[in-house]
């Protein structure tokens, strides 16, 4: 702290006790000494009037931190002191003194800034009376690196880095050689070069003290250009651009000037240099088609390089469109077809709205005959019937209004059986990717292509080219999901069909398989154990890698809750046996071993039945089926009795006589069939006698009998007839029942009586005596019931007939 510091009072000390302490015509005598803590003060202050007001010295003074600072406080008469402090300080660096019943001195260590403006100080005595005083506490300046520079080689521009706050009344003051700044901001000084000044010495003060900055650097070495104004874009290209800007003022129009233009597209950031005596001008090439941009412009002298100037203004502009660039096309292989796939180009790529695609495919031995398809620009895929056995080149192109692209070619080889022998193995991902790494392959020659699709479940193929020279890649994608198992082939890019080199599955992050995964048990009892299965876990619902299946068990009664289980390290398993259980109730639990743990919890309870129950229930079982199958059957046969009845048994007709058959003199009786009676005429049978009792067989009513079917039925059940006389076979009219006369023959029906002479009596048909018989008319029904008691309706009729040929006379 400095030895003498002026304020706004008139009064000087020799000591750091305020004068004010000292009362009217009183001296006080003080020494002091640092080594024994005391101090000594001497001044007498004449004509001094004694106070009527509480007041408290000094005022608003400025404070180096870190020093020791004393503070009066005068008392009024009659007022008793009660305290002294310094707000935002404690007791420890603080200590009153009494000087005098009305005097009292507080000293204090400032250790600390003031704050927002300065640190009060306050003296209060026993009737609630205050006096306070502010004290700014703050630093000396702190300036330092202090550098100057010309932008147009009339004036200097200094800066340097400014120090702590200093926290007091007033602000530090600044020269520059002496001369106060013409433009001043913080940390900054400018002013006119007068003569041929080099030296540049600047000059910071406050009340605590003050700091001198020296550069004596050749200002003309350190020429730091304006920055470029008015930059514009002229002659817009598709893949490039003209740049022009002027300058402030007629400085640099000699200088060697170089310029840096920086282009950015989006993200991306690029920088080109341009050199030339007062540059005002530049090209940018390399530039994408159909694109935003915007352009920067800085520069600076090519010799005695200083600074880079100020950037200018952002000036944008769009490039003029193209045709597209080439495609990144693929294959995807699927069971029936090929599907060709493309990545969709993106804005930098495409140059313009695309049209369509134009997908042609050929075999490779057929050049000049090819297929074409033009796909719309919302589809990038194009599946394809392919020959199995041939080999395909295939391109495809994009097109929008300034033409097409060039052509992307992919070879197809479908019967390609490189998948069948190279191995699968697993992989884990991490962070949300695959890392892949694999040999170097000699069929590589132009590069790689690492493919990836969810192994199950329908999808369209994501892929990444890479170099020759790269066998590694990670492997990202936004389409990538916890839980889902991947496919991923790694494929040698060639001049023909791509070669498959390896292959791998798994899972970007495996993830825990829900509960009840394995659905319902299916639980079987073999003597004293069980069987355990489950269904086989479709791929889709493996949300982790499976090692195993685990199975334990526990049975319901027992008190202990001992549980035992059986593992299986086959991921393809899908049963376990439970052994050697008692016959009691059990709980089966079933769990899939995991990465994760065992998860896919599936629980089922089984009760174990003794092998006495079991023979039963195989047994009723077993009459049960046999009962529903005899009652299904009788159901069935009573509902189709009649088809049956029709097959087994089928039924015999009985005899049908119309009246064309039999026929009497009168030709009112007609029982005979025609057919029968057409027969007889041309047979010219004389008669037709049948003696009462014999049987009558009955011809199939569905058919038309011929004679042949009469004969047939009579020669099977009559014996051959036998020659009589022609007085044996006269038959008295008494003992006939019913004679029908017909113009061929008669049909003689005899009573029961006369059938003990069974032999069949042949007479001539003139010789019959007429007399007495009067002919009865009757139904066909009521001549065939004779010897018919007990028959079955639908039975054939029995009776023993004679059939008797009897000649006729040619007169007849």
């Amino acid at each position: 702290m400095p030895d003498k510091i002026g304020t706004t009072h008139n009064w000087t000390w020799t000591s750091d006790l305020p004068l004010e302490c000292a009362s009217h015509s009183v001296r006080i005598r003080s020494r002091y000494k640092k080594q024994k803590s005391q101090w000594e003060l001497e001044r007498t202050l004449p004509g001094v009037k004694k106070s009527t007001e509480l007041q408290l010295y000094p005022q608003d003074l400025d404070f180096l931190v870190g020093s020791i600072a004393k503070f009066c406080c005068v008392l009024p008469a009659g007022r008793i002191f009660e305290t002294m402090f310094l707000e935002g300080y404690d007791g420890r660096n603080m200590n009153t003194t009494k000087i005098s019943n009305e005097t009292y001195v507080l000293t204090a260590y400032l250790n600390q800034p003031s704050s927002l403006s300065c640190t009060n100080v306050r003296c209060e005595t026993n009737m609630n009376d205050e006096a306070g005083a502010c004290a700014y506490i703050g630093y000396p300046p702190g300036d330092k690196d202090l550098e100057c520079e010309t932008q147009d080689l009339e004036s200097v521009r200094c800066h340097w880095t400014v120090g702590i706050k200093t926290r007091l009344r007033s602000p530090t003051a600044y020269q520059l050689n002496g001369r106060p700044c013409e433009v001043h901001s913080k940390g900054v000084c400018e002013q006119k070069i007068q003569g041929d000044e080099r030296t540049w010495n600047l000059t910071a003060k406050n009340n605590l003290g003050k700091v001198e900055l020296i550069d004596s650097e050749d200002i003309r070495k350190r020429v730091r250009m304006f920055a470029p104004k008015k930059v514009a874009v002229l002659n817009v290209n598709a893949r490039n651009v003209s740049l022009n800007w002027r300058w402030k003022g007629q400085y640099y129009n000699n200088l060697s000037i170089k310029c840096q233009v920086e282009v950015s597209h989006g993200v991306t950031r690029t920088t080109n240099e341009r050199f030339g005596v007062g540059l005002k001008y530049a090209v940018v090439n390399d530039l994408i088609p159909n694109s935003v941009y915007n352009v920067l412009v800085r520069c600076g002298t090519t010799q005695d390089f200083w600074k880079w100037s100020d950037w200018s203004t952002r000036v944008s502009f769009r490039t003029k469109g193209d045709v597209p660039d080439a495609l990144d096309v693929w294959m995807q292989m699927m069971d029936y077809q090929v599907l060709i796939v493309w990545k969709e180009p993106l804005a930098n790529q495409s140059h313009g709205n695309i049209t369509d695609y134009t997908v042609t495919w050929g075999k490779t031995t057929e050049i000049h005959q090819q297929n074409t398809a033009t796909v719309p620009p919302n589809k990038h895929c194009l599946p394809l019937n392919l020959d199995t056995t041939e080999e395909y080149n295939v391109t495809v192109a994009a097109r929008n209004i300034n033409g097409s692209s060039s052509l992307s070619a992919i070879t197809i080889l479908r019967n390609n059986t490189d998948g069948a022998r190279v191995n699968t193995s697993l992989i884990t991902g991490s962070n949300g990717s695959f890392s892949l790494s694999w040999s170097a392959s000699p069929n590589a020659t132009c590069g790689y292509i690492v493919d990836w699709c969810p192994t199950s479940g329908d999808c369209i193929v994501e892929w990444l080219r890479l170099p020759p020279q790269e066998t590694k890649a990670r492997i990202f994608s936004k389409n990538f999901k916890d839980g889902v198992r991947y496919s991923l082939s790694i494929y040698a890019c060639t001049h023909g069909p791509p070669v498959l080199l390896e292959r791998r599955e798994g899972y970007v992050s495996e993830k825990r398989m829900k509960d009840n995964l394995f659905g319902t048990l299916k639980l079987i009892q073999q003597e004293f154990d069980v069987v355990v299965s489950w269904r086989s876990i479709p791929p889709i619902e493996r949300t982790a890698f499976i090692f195993g299946y685990i199975l334990y068990w526990s049975e319901n009664n027992n008190k202990d809750q001992k549980v035992f289980s059986v593992r299986t390290d086959d991921p393809e398993a899908t049963s376990l046996v439970a052994k050697n259980l008692n016959i009691s109730s059990y709980t089966f639990t079933v769990e899939a071993m995991t990465a994760l743990g065992e998860c896919g919890t599936t629980v089922q309870s089984f009760t174990l039945n003794s092998l006495t129950d079991s023979l039963i229930v195989m047994v009723s079982i077993s009459l049960v089926l046999v009962f529903c199958f005899l009652s299904l059957f009788t159901i069935l046969c009573y509902r189709h009795w009649a088809c049956i009845r029709q097959k087994l048994y089928p039924p015999i007709p009985k005899p049908v006589l119309t009246d064309k058959w039999l026929t009497s003199p009168n030709e009112h009786n007609r029982c005979v069939d025609q057919h029968h009676k057409r027969e007889a005429d041309v047979l010219d049978f004389p008669e037709l006698l049948c003696k009462s009792g014999a049987p009558v067989y009955c011809l199939d009513s569905q058919k038309n009998p011929t004679p042949n079917d009469y004969y047939n039925t009579l020669n099977k059940n009559t014996p051959p007839p036998t020659t009589t006389t022609p007085s044996q076979s006269r038959l008295p009219p008494s003992t006939l029942t019913g004679v029908f006369p017909n113009p061929s023959y008669n049909l003689i029906i005899q009573t029961a009586d006369q059938q003990s002479n069974s032999e069949p009596q042949v007479q001539e048909a003139a010789s019959l005596d007429w007399s007495g018989i009067e002919y009865q008319p009757q139904s066909p029904n009521e001549i065939f019931t004779l010897n018919q008691e007990g028959e079955i309706p639908d039975s054939p009729l029995v009776c023993v007939t004679t059939y008797m040929l009897l000649p006729q006379s040619p007169s007849q």
